[in-house]
């Protein structure tokens, strides 16, 4: 990685990715690879936003590589909750942590933490924005089904809110990759985030409806519209469950099509699903420890100055 902190997917050039990918292979096929490597680091989990996946994974992975972690607990039960500026929580637990998890409502607050720390910051999703740890992970289950070039990539959902979206779809421009992306009119990609594709060319193809793009594609990626984001209840009720797959919907994928989904889901994908060929994205999120092992391992060697 370009930086000893990880904010965004835009840090991640081919050659980190694959670098990454291949520990975390490595780390899948034999757990014991790094276990205890990290003995004595500590690793702070700052979570303002709830999370079950990333923030388990995170803790898993650490364990594994020997490393302890503390946790800052709910905002309701920190500082944050007597007025606590973002700025002053980091530079405290700066003090007591070897590297810092942060997730955060507030789209740039990473790059914020990471601006007042030495120790290395790894986003764990700011708002909107990026979620690059999670996209690493999307990326592994990607290659160990079909590789990463010459590869039809279908993303359906939230894609103006899905900071999932915006991390995996900045990535995949690094490889062969064709994206379609699904969605309602009204949560189509944000234009920055076109203009960020385009300027690093790809291919934007926009879509309302699955069904024309489906039969093409090798991974259909998809989220469940977030509620929590919509500024008006109305305009979240006017969308919600219209982008919605069972298995009858996927007998007009090929064959060997991959379902993926960040999850958590909501009614976005049918539990029939879970039962075809198709379904990954257990597969998915159990990948995140070895993904997340091999990170952190690359992080703390490097903030430790053992880089080789």
């Amino acid at each position: 990685m370009r930086q000893d902190h990880l904010i965004s997917a835009t840090q991640l050039s081919r050659e980190d990715v694959e670098a990454t990918l291949d520990r975390a292979r490595e780390v899948a096929a034999d757990p014991g690879a790094l276990r205890d490597s990290h003995d004595g680091a500590v690793l702070a989990l700052c979570f303002f936003e709830p999370s079950t996946r990333t923030k388990m994974s995170f803790e898993s992975a650490a364990k594994r590589l020997g490393a302890e972690t503390i946790d800052m607990g709910s905002v309701e039960s920190s500082s944050v909750k007597k007025g606590e500026s973002l700025a002053d929580t980091v530079r405290v637990i700066e003090g007591y942590a070897d590297a810092i998890v942060l997730r955060h409502p507030s789209e740039g607050a990473a790059t914020l933490a990471s601006e007042f720390v030495d120790v290395p910051v790894i986003n764990a999703g700011d708002g909107a924005g990026q979620h690059p740890s999670q996209t690493l992970l999307d990326l592994h289950t990607i290659r160990e089904n079909h590789g990463l070039d010459d590869l039809t990539v279908g993303i359906m959902g939230d894609l103006k809110y899905g900071r999932t979206v915006h991390s995996l779809a900045t990535a995949l421009t690094e490889f062969d990759a064709r994206q379609h992306f699904i969605s309602p009119e009204s949560l189509k990609l944000p234009r920055s985030v076109r203009f960020d594709l385009h300027e690093a060319g790809a291919q934007v193809r926009e879509h309302t409806e699955l069904e024309a793009v489906l039969p093409e594609l090798d991974v259909l990626y998809v989220t469940r519209i977030q509620r929590e984001r919509f500024p008006d209840e109305n305009e979240y009720r006017k969308v919600a469950g219209q982008y919605r797959i069972d298995a009858e919907t996927l007998e007009a994928a090929d064959d060997d099509l991959t379902v993926m989904h960040p999850l958590p889901r909501v009614d976005e994908i049918a539990p029939d699903v879970d039962e075809t060929d198709h379904a990954r994205y257990f597969e998915q999120a159990h990948n995140g420890v070895p993904v997340r092992m091999a990170l952190l391992d690359e992080l703390l060697l490097r903030a430790g100055g053992d880089e080789e």
